[in-house]
């Protein structure tokens, strides 16, 4: 079963294309959506790193085990955490975009998110739609993503995004997540937009050199490199699946 977790501040809508493009019947994939990110955040739901983390766990296990799941951002950081719990259920594993990194200190949006009265206040900018739109895709998200997703950014995704963020102290890892990292299943893969102004190229250039994981990185594409070059990625998947 191939498993796409997507990221913050996305819903599975990030996947069609790339599910198009690997002509992937309904029967062949499962693209959830994270609590509270298009969807509603069951009752006592923390919305914390380990609690999406748990869930994906969960996600492994209600496909069967055997996945081949790939992760964009959060999505990318929580596959990484999922997988080095339980690498059982895994087959093999894809990240894109994001990765577990102690040295990384997390970018300014993630810094604002992760701090308290200032996160709210950014989130009180993010209601505005017709500004947001724009913001998106001048970061890089493909603008026929851009008009899916930010219809779907309402409260609870906002107040989810604070709480995750701020469980990881604005992409700060440490500890047993990195630690964790050393459990990971052997057949891995990155995929990278090398113009990424969120999680810099050498972010991911210093993880594949540190775990032994080999490194696609795709030039002139951004951070949702995996929507924007899906062709590419669904090819370089095919391979990394066979």
């Amino acid at each position: 079963m191939k498993l796409f977790i997507h990221g913050v501040p996305d819903t599975p809508h990030l996947w069609e294309p790339l599910v198009a493009a690997l002509g992937l019947q309904e029967q062949d994939y499962l693209a959830p959506a994270l609590p509270g990110f298009g969807c509603p955040r069951p009752d006592g739901f923390s919305a914390t790193k380990d609690a999406y983390a748990d869930w994906l766990v969960g996600q492994m296990e209600a496909a069967g085990g055997n996945v081949d799941i790939v992760g964009h951002d959060w999505g990318a950081l929580l596959t990484l955490r999922a997988a080095s719990l339980r690498p059982d259920l895994v087959r093999s594993w894809c990240v894109t975009n994001a990765v577990i990194d102690p040295d990384y200190r997390g970018h300014t949006m993630a810094r604002r998110w992760a701090t308290p009265v200032l996160g709210e206040l950014v989130m009180l900018g993010m209601r505005n739609k017709k500004r947001l739109l724009p913001a998106l895709v001048s970061g890089g998200m493909p603008r026929s993503l851009a008009e899916q997703e930010v219809p779907l950014i309402d409260k609870t995704m906002r107040q989810s995004i604070l709480r995750l963020y701020r469980s990881a102290a604005g992409l700060r890892f440490s500890d047993e997540w990195v630690k964790g990292l050393e459990n990971l299943p052997a057949r891995g893969q990155l995929f990278w937009g090398e113009t990424d102004p969120f999680v810099d190229l050498s972010v991911g250039e210093r993880f594949a050199k540190r775990w032994n994981v080999p490194l696609h990185v795709e030039r002139g594409a951004g951070h949702w490199a995996c929507a924007e070059r899906a062709t590419e990625f669904a090819a370089l998947l095919r391979s990394h699946w066979t």
